[in-house]
């Protein structure tokens, strides 16, 4: 390997916190028992809070930015990795308080390392990437809470999202009946590529003010959060779960006890960051078989390093449309 590369490092220079690409040194990175040449990243809202400051995630700087990343093992102390096997990290510390993946060399503990499932791709990996991971580990939570494709429909929030848009193609490919809700009117046939059976306008919707609004679903995956997420917890079916991971629409939450003590809801709260390693491998297993997305390469755009703040800016807009996947070399 070369002695200085390239990556997408955050600084906070007099309480600005901006990135940039730049080169670095393997010696400069945070410590880990296994280095990556990386091949893939991608970018998530919390990339984007975390690269550009709006968000208070980064706990130290200068940063590599990047919560996840492909590629194969360059060097291992650990005997579980050897020389060339196809790996990802998604989550822990990896561009929190770690160097993380938007660098062609990453390096990691090996606690942290995942090994790509047969079926997959270094780029589908990361065209799956933490959305998908968390789409895939809310529906394992929910059929765990006894969902099934017979309980009846389900709905996804920020349906174009990274989350919403994986979201609905693990459902489909689980065969559950997707209702896709969005913001986006012109995004419905896209919805429908990956797989929802019904699309319904944000902006039309009529959420409505009472304790219990009419019980439409079974279960819900949601990356949104504030107003949409309280209005699912009025409009589960009886013993309907919910999914809750994001905050894109806000961090609170009005609701009553009413839809949990009278409907039997249930809200479960969906953490890919720390996610246990048994329940990882496990998911990240089934995500190369019985809930393969479907449409991996209709929902992505690859990118480049240097497009990253392009990247974090169309995300914070809420302008987004599926995936961005970073090419590191």
């Amino acid at each position: 390997m070369t002695d200085r590369f390239p990556a997408f490092r955050v600084f906070d220079e007099g309480g600005q916190v901006r990135g940039r690409l730049t080169d670095v040194a393997l010696d400069e990175l945070s410590a880990g028992d296994v280095v990556i040449k990386a091949a893939y990243s991608s970018v998530n809202y919390k990339d984007a809070l975390a690269g550009t400051g709006t968000g208070k995630i980064m706990r130290r700087f200068p940063l590599v930015g990047g919560i996840d990343v492909s590629g194969t093992v360059l060097s291992s102390a650990d005997a579980r990795f050897t020389v060339g096997d196809p790996v990802l990290v998604t989550g822990y510390d990896l561009g929190v308080a770690h160097d993380g993946g938007y660098a062609s060399f990453v390096r990691v503990p090996a606690e942290w390392v995942v090994p790509v499932p047969d079926g997959l791709s270094l780029r589908d990996a990361m065209a799956i990437g933490t959305a998908g991971f968390t789409a895939a580990l809310s529906l394992v939570e929910l059929e765990r809470n006894g969902l099934t494709p017979a309980s009846g429909p389900v709905i996804v929030t920020g349906a174009t999202g990274g989350v919403g848009s994986l979201g609905v193609q693990v459902l489909a490919a689980r065969g559950y009946a997707v209702t896709a809700l969005t913001g986006k009117d012109s995004a419905h046939d896209y919805l429908r590529s990956l797989g929802a059976t019904t699309v319904l306008s944000r902006h039309t919707l009529q959420m409505g003010t009472r304790p219990l609004e009419k019980a439409m679903w079974a279960g819900a995956i949601d990356p949104v959060g504030g107003d949409t997420l309280a209005w699912l917890t009025r409009s589960m079916l009886y013993n309907g779960a919910i999914a809750c991971s994001g905050l894109t629409g806000g961090t609170e939450l009005k609701t009553t006890v009413l839809p949990f003590i009278l409907r039997g809801a249930k809200l479960l709260g969906i953490d890919s960051a720390m996610c246990p390693m048994a329940t990882r491998l496990d998911v990240w297993r089934r995500l190369s078989h019985d809930m393969t997305p479907g449409r991996l390469a209709e929902m992505t755009e690859e990118i480049g390093m240097e497009d990253l703040p392009r990247a974090f800016d169309t995300l914070l807009k809420g302008a987004a449309r599926g995936r961005f996947v970073v090419r590191l070399r």
